[in-house]
């Protein structure tokens, strides 16, 4: 007795491998990139947290410091590749994007923070941001 089809059962069976393989693969590659963008989305949220903080420090700095006070510091840009505002409103900074919304109360400034360098001083007791 001659058995046909052992070929065709062969290439059935090596197709049903060869797809479980590639199931596993892009679920294992779906993960991978999903870890990914969770890690990069943390780094974005602690580098927006500690430009927002560094500035409230910066003020706060200003504040405690004697008359005459003067410094010169650096904001950021972007946060890697995304765009961003910042500015002080009502005694608070606000640092905002789509996806991020940070505020920390900070001591009444007269003047405003801008991305790139600032100015910070203190005169007559009053702290005066980039004027």
């Amino acid at each position: 007795m001659v058995i046909i089809g052992g070929r065709g059962q062969s290439a059935v069976e090596f197709m049903i491998v060869f797809g479980a393989m590639l199931f596993f693969f892009t679920i294992f590659f779906i993960v991978i990139q999903e870890s990914i963008y969770e890690n990069s989305r943390e780094e974005r949220n602690i580098l927006a947290n500690d430009i927002a903080l560094s500035v409230k420090e910066e003020i706060l700095l200003a504040h405690e410091s004697s008359e005459g006070y003067m410094r010169s510091f650096y904001v950021p840009l972007n946060i890697y590749g995304l765009d961003y505002g910042i500015n002080l409103s009502e005694g608070h900074v606000y640092l905002y994007s789509e996806k991020i919304g940070i505020s920390y109360i900070v001591s009444d400034v007269s003047g405003n923070i801008v991305k790139g360098n600032n100015t910070i001083r203190k005169e007559g007791g009053t702290i005066y941001l980039n004027q």
